[in-house]
């Protein structure tokens, strides 16, 4: 992991894009055991226990008057209950998924955020083992609630064989049904968490290296452009704020579709 002032120097000096290797850090704790942490599962650890400790400090402290930390708790809370699950699965189904759904809300946005933190500068998401724990988790619940709703054979049959289409079609149509509900919608949910945090790594890293190259390094005819990356930096670090709520709600939208499509009888 490298901090956002960070250059990517080489022996022989001078500027270095960002890559992908910094998504690969070395070891900081039990290095060479099974349990070798890096730093990007160092943040992940920290943000668990931090976003733990934020909600029970939050209920425990919850009046019937809030002050402003509560009012931004409960506005989120309300918001993941009514604008995704109630909207998409209705009131009475919604109870149930409810907990998922703002767990993972609360969670995604948790481990986005990290990559615009001054330290740390790296999202927990950022590398794909954690968003496809995330999407397993939704692929077990989605799966689960469509078995419970039709039994196995009605779940596949509904699932595969899309009502009203000649039969001949079917012969195209199941394996592309098949490959929708089994591989891709579990697969797009984590690559698509997955690829935004590291794309937005990718830019501020951009932006933020070729400011200290421009002032510190550059020729003085050069140093003016140290402005004007600097300037796209912070601007990033605004886009990349806004990016990793979006993605919060596009990941937990489309948890609560999936379980919508999976216990519906015709999708």
């Amino acid at each position: 992991m490298i901090a956002p002032f960070a250059t990517h120097e080489g022996e022989s000096g001078g500027f270095h894009a960002p890559s992908i290797t910094d998504f690969f850090p070395p070891p900081v704790l039990f290095e060479g055991t099974l349990f070798e942490i890096n730093r990007i599962e160092l943040v992940r650890f920290l943000v668990a226990i931090a976003l733990v400790v934020v909600m029970i400090v939050a209920a425990r402290r919850a009046t019937l008057v809030p002050g402003r930390f509560q009012n931004v708790i409960e506005l989120l809370l309300d918001f993941v209950r009514v604008n995704v699950a109630e909207e998409i699965l209705g009131k009475e189904r919604a109870r149930k998924y409810v907990p998922l759904l703002t767990t993972l809300f609360f969670a995604i946005l948790a481990f986005n955020i990290t990559g615009i933190i001054p330290g740390i500068n790296i999202a927990g998401t950022a590398l794909i083992g954690l968003p496809v724990v995330l999407a397993l988790w939704v692929y077990v619940m989605y799966l689960g609630a469509g078995v419970k709703a039709h039994g196995v054979g009605g779940f596949l049959k509904a699932s595969l064989f899309p009502p009203g289409v000649p039969a001949f079609m079917y012969v195209l149509l199941t394996p592309i049904e098949f490959l929708t509900v089994f591989v891709i919608r579990p697969a797009t949910l984590a690559i698509r968490l997955m690829a935004n945090m590291v794309a937005g790594h990718l830019m501020l890293v951009l932006c933020f290296s070729a400011t200290q190259y421009f002032i510190f390094e550059a020729a003085p005819a050069m140093k003016a452009f140290g402005a004007l990356t600097f300037t796209a930096g912070l601007a990033m670090t605004l886009f990349e704020a806004f990016v990793a709520a979006l993605q919060a709600y596009i990941f937990v939208v489309l948890t609560a579709v999936y379980i919508s499509l999976s216990v519906e009888e015709e999708h």
